[in-house]
């Protein structure tokens, strides 16, 4: 079974107090990377590893690149397990093939929905596709 990486950007924030109060140019304003909509495809396969190539050519839009090293480091260990076919979020999200994270700049931070696809190769990799349940409940939920 081949497994793909969809990457959407849910929202886009700007704390404009916090960019006053700490940051150099007080006015920088939202993340000028990203927009709400923006919706990358990630794969890795022998022939195609977009992983390995920190998301070239992985905008659905226009082919165009994945454009934020900080928002790379703050999801690309979870990309990572979805392309392997794991669990993102087991026990945290309605759907243990998806995850909400959000990158590491406090002023102005994008929100992304990262969402695991599973594609079989085989009549039985479908079935047994079919018969899973990666639904979880209020009762299965981690709170920490």
């Amino acid at each position: 079974m081949q497994h793909q990486c969809k990457v959407t950007v849910l929202e886009t924030k700007c704390f404009d107090d916090l960019q006053a109060e700490y940051l150099a140019d007080p006015h920088s304003g939202p993340c000028p990377c990203f927009a709400a909509g923006d919706e990358f495809l990630f794969q890795r396969t022998p022939e195609h590893d977009d992983f390995y190539h920190l998301g070239r050519g992985t905008r659905l839009r226009d082919g165009g690149d994945w454009p934020c090293g900080e928002a790379w480091d703050a999801i690309s260990r979870y990309l990572y397990a979805a392309l392997q076919g794991g669990s993102i979020m087991h026990a945290w999200t309605r759907d243990e093939r998806l995850m909400i994270a959000c990158c590491n700049d406090g002023t102005r931070p994008v929100v992304f929905k990262l969402e695991r696809i599973d594609v079989s190769e085989t009549e039985e990799e479908a079935a047994w596709l079919t018969g899973q349940d990666f639904v979880n409940s209020a009762e299965d939920a981690y709170t920490g």
